[in-house]
């Protein structure tokens, strides 16, 4: 499943790894710089994350409904995920295909969503046409795929300008390209010329910890897919316990970078095991809203207070009428299960 990706990013040995210290982004920020000037901004972010998979997904008559949906759990933000795709690993540059939302679409679901009184994050992805994971993305030329992908992100951060999006990331999960620093603060660099607002990358879990150029961004993202077990659970107080070395490790972090974390990414399909694999859309073919619930609960009550963390953009709503592959009973979106239920109770409606 193509859209998978966007979550199956953990080899068995990175799941052993836990949160130990390590990699070249361990010490402090280069010049000990201060806190980042746009981070006041995107903090308290309450957010869910609305996925296209087609052209005209955005434009569809569903997209008012979903985003008033979402407003209504509480959420204060809402991010958008317009994808590009590469045919093998090592190309050269990625590409538009009719899997791509349609830039009219984008700009189009932005203004709904400000009308809904959303704020927006546009959090480009670049994915692999055949499926696999992203992070295997390791060009053959790295000076021409950034040349490509430097051209393919500020075209997004100038729509993002120009429609008033409040947030942008700069990459999601390109583990394969995210060490060479150099490269990538080029690309943060350009965005910057055409974008005032608060930027971030949402690395993956086992990412983190590796990438070299926190300090040329506002905010540290995390796509924060931690396995919390190695059984199925309901009990919401197990799962917190679990969170307690993963929030420790992320404090000290957070205090080395003297930026604030966001989780760009954090989900649980409704299925029994989710707990061990969050990243998975396939853990089992059995449904357990209870154990998402659970989840819900656990990362929302063991992030509360601290004074370090930005906030959640939880992996996703609904599906597009026809383009789901995972039935709505087991997959990720918490609209109308328990989970919802347990948004509702942590903001406030």
């Amino acid at each position: 499943m193509r859209r998978a990706v966007a979550a199956l990013t953990a080899t068995a040995a990175l799941l052993l790894a836990g949160c130990s210290s390590g990699g070249p982004s361990e010490g402090p920020p280069e010049g000990g710089r201060s806190p980042a000037p746009r981070e006041r901004e995107a903090s308290g972010i309450r957010g869910i994350t609305l996925p296209a998979w087609n052209t005209d997904d955005y434009s569809r008559p569903e997209a008012a409904a979903y985003l008033r949906q979402i407003a209504a759990t509480g959420a204060g933000w809402v991010t958008f995920t317009p994808t590009w795709y590469q045919d093998r690993a090592t190309d050269p540059a990625m590409r538009v295909t009719d899997e791509t939302a349609g830039d009219d679409s984008l700009r189009h679901i932005i203004g709904l969503a400000h009308e809904a009184g959303l704020k927006t994050m546009i959090k480009p992805h670049v994915d692999l046409v055949e499926g696999g994971d992203r992070a295997e993305i390791r060009p053959a030329d790295p000076g021409a795929w950034f040349g490509a992908y430097t051209r393919f992100l500020t075209h997004y951060a100038r729509l993002a300008a120009d429609t008033g999006a409040e947030q942008f990331s700069v990459g999601t999960e390109l583990a394969g390209t995210s060490r060479d620093g150099t490269r990538w603060r080029e690309v943060v660099a350009a965005v910057r010329k055409v974008y005032r607002g608060p930027l971030t990358y949402a690395a993956n879990y086992d990412e983190y910890r590796r990438i070299p150029f926190w300090d040329a961004l506002d905010v540290i993202g995390i796509d924060a897919y931690w396995p919390l077990g190695d059984r199925a659970t309901t009990d919401a107080g197990r799962l917190r316990e679990a969170w307690k070395p993963i929030t420790d490790e992320l404090a000290a972090f957070s205090a080395r970078h003297h930026r604030k974390i966001l989780f760009t990414e954090a989900g649980y399909v409704s299925q029994r095991g989710t707990t061990t694999a969050p990243y998975s859309w396939t853990v089992s073919e059995k449904a357990a809203t209870d154990e998402q619930a659970a989840a819900y609960e656990a990362l929302l009550a063991a992030l509360d207070g601290k004074e370090w963390w930005a906030g959640v953009c939880w992996w996703m709503w609904d599906d597009w009428p026809d383009t789901g592959e995972t039935a709505k009973r087991l997959a990720y979106t918490p609209h109308g299960k328990p989970a919802e239920k347990v948004l509702r109770k942590w903001w406030g409606k």
